[in-house]
Parts: structure tokens; sequence; C-alpha cells
């Protein structure tokens, strides 16, 4: 365990999520972040996604947002932050994911993330998610996703 903080700086206690055992469908885990200028220049840098339509005003003015906008992407990132830190957490390998845009999301805007277990399956230890984004009640992002999840034996035997 001392290894594990000495390599990651993170208390081990913080790199444990969820085990296949403790998941039931409509088991929920939600995140909310407010999108600011600095979350998209530094996704543009990040990505290299410069398109005028999340930099430029000028230019975005003139399409039909009206202004612009923050990348579709930078708010799917979070859906993998409650995968990776919420549920099922640390530990959790991403699969698949199918995303659906509904809507724009602007600079100042709060968008919350909420995925839901919808199906479990215990031979292959992988979950069934729905996964969307919101901002004020309105679906922006709309989704599922497929993560394998570890067994608690599987832990047990890795820690011994």
């Amino acid at each position: 365990m001392d290894e594990i903080r000495r390599r990651t700086g993170m208390d081990p206690a913080d790199l444990t999520g969820y085990c296949l055992e403790d998941l039931s469908v409509g088991m929920k885990g939600v995140y909310a972040r407010t999108i600011t200028e600095t979350d998209i220049v530094m996704f543009a840098g990040i990505s290299g996604d410069t398109n005028p339509m999340h930099l430029n005003e000028e230019y975005a003015r003139e399409t039909p947002f009206k202004g612009r906008i923050a990348h579709g992407m930078l708010s799917a990132c979070f859906i993998t932050t409650v995968l990776g830190t919420r549920l099922p957490g640390p530990g959790c390998i991403y699969l698949s994911q199918n995303l659906k845009f509904r809507a724009p999301v602007r600079i100042g805007e709060t968008v919350t993330t909420t995925v839901t277990v919808t199906g479990i399956d215990p031979e292959k230890a992988r979950l069934n998610l729905s996964t969307m984004c919101t901002v004020l009640g309105k679906v922006v992002i709309e989704g599922d996703a497929l993560v394998m999840v570890p067994r608690r034996a599987d832990l047990i035997r890795a820690a011994g």
C-alpha cells in the first residue's frame, strides 16, 4: 500500500471502486462541472481541436449557434470522470461508448453527467450503462457505455 501511495501520491483507499458484486441495476453516479474559458482553451490545446467555433467569438457569431460553444467531447469526457471516480470507480476498464450530441454547451453552463447501471453480465464482469449529460435539465449528450469491472476475488488475489 505504501508503494501505491509513493507512485501515485494517492491514498490507496481512494483507488478502490465498486466490485462487480457490489453493483446492481439502477445504481447511479453523478458529476457536475461548470464550463470555463480555461477549460475550452486547454481542451483545444490538448486535443488539437482548434475549430474557431470553440475559440473565436467573431467567427462563431456567424454560425447557427450565434456564439462560441464548448467542444462536444469536452462535455463527453465527464462521462469517463464518473466511470473512473464514482461508478463503478477506480479499477473499471472502459470498453465502448456510443454518443448522441443533442444540444450545444456554452461557457458558464454547468454540465451534469449521470451514469446509470442498466445491465450486469456476471460471467464477463461487465456493466451496461446509460450515460447522459444535461444542462439545466436539458439533455445535451446521451448514449450508452460498456465497462469491465473487477471482481472482489480478483482484487484480493492481486493484493495478496
